[in-house]
């Protein structure tokens, strides 16, 4: 008797975890199927509603900076980077990785320890954090560069560069 009354409980104990297993599993994926509360959106460099605003003061005169997605003091922004033609971009590094694509101009793009990349519209380019890099907008139209960046968004100068 003692043997039946186990078995049967163990029976209904592993029948109550199955359940509540398969109701917590099903919350799970309830949540990870809800719709995101965050708009897409889509945009291009000409668009009116892009707020451009100054770059910090080492680069170019005239350099602006729009933000697309996210908040830049905060992981994972997105921003249009508008630099004057015929401009160029001192040396300096970022805390995190970047993620680049040439939308105008012709950029190039030298990264610490490595031959200068040519970027032309559509160009993709990674530059690592902390790399020292400069730049050049080589067109005689301004360059526009997407870039998305992991972390808060900085740029740190190199003392003394391009004196």
């Amino acid at each position: 008797m003692f043997k039946r009354n186990v078995t049967r409980h163990s029976s209904q104990m592993a029948l109550r975890c199955s359940l509540l297993f398969m109701l917590g599993l099903a919350g799970l994926l309830a949540r990870a199927q809800a719709p995101d509360q965050e708009p897409a959106l889509a945009l291009t460099a000409d668009d009116a509603e892009l707020a451009w605003g100054a770059c910090p003061p080492f680069l170019p005169a005239g350099c602006s900076i729009a933000v697309l997605h996210g908040d830049p003091a905060k992981d994972n922004v997105d921003v249009f980077l508008k630099l004057p033609p015929r401009s160029k971009i001192p040396l300096h590094w970022h805390t995190s990785a970047e993620r680049m694509v040439l939308v105008a101009g012709e950029l190039h793009v030298t990264y610490e320890g490595q031959t200068a990349a040519v970027l032309k519209p559509g160009t993709y380019a990674y530059g690592p954090a902390k790399r020292s890099h400069e730049g050049s907008c080589a067109s005689d139209v301004a360059c526009v560069l997407f870039i998305a960046f992991e972390s808060p968004l900085d740029a740190v100068p190199i003392e003394g560069a391009g004196k």
